[in-house]
C-alpha cells in the first residue's frame, strides 16, 4: 500500500521542476503555499460534505482527494509519506489521551 504513496511522491518530486503549464501539481507549486492550503481546505470541506451524505463512494473520492493535496503540501515542504508513516507508527499502541499529552509539554 505505501508503494503507492513513494509513486505518488517521487511523481510529485518531479513536478517542482516541471513548467508551470505543463501539469496541474506544478502549477500549484507555482501557485505557492496559499495555493496548496487553500486546496487542502476545500477538498477537507469536500470531504467532511461526503461523509455527512454517506455515500461510500464519495468518501473514498473525497479522501484520495485530501490525501493527494496533503501529499503536494508535504513534498512543497521538503517531506515525504514516510515522514508521516514514522509519526504514526511512533504513536502506535499509545492511547490517543497519553499521545495528545505528550504533544501539550
Amino acid at each position: 500500500m505505501s508503494d503507492v504513496l513513494e509513486q505518488l511522491a517521487q511523481v510529485l518530486e518531479e513536478r517542482k521542476q516541471a513548467e508551470p503549464d505543463s501539469s496541474y501539481v506544478a502549477k500549484l507549486y507555482a501557485k505557492g503555499l496559499d495555493a496548496i492550503l487553500k486546496k487542502i481546505g476545500e477538498e477537507a470541506t469536500e470531504t467532511v460534505m461526503a461523509a455527512k451524505d454517506g455515500v461510500p463512494e464519495k468518501i473514498i473520492c473525497e479522501t484520495a482527494d485530501l490525501w493527494f493535496h496533503t501529499m503536494v503540501l508535504l513534498a512543497q515542504q521538503g517531506l515525504g509519506p514516510n515522514d508521516v508513516l514514522q509519526e504514526l507508527e511512533r504513536r502506535f499502541g499509545l492511547s490517543g489521551l497519553e499521545e495528545k499529552a505528550s504533544r501539550d509539554k
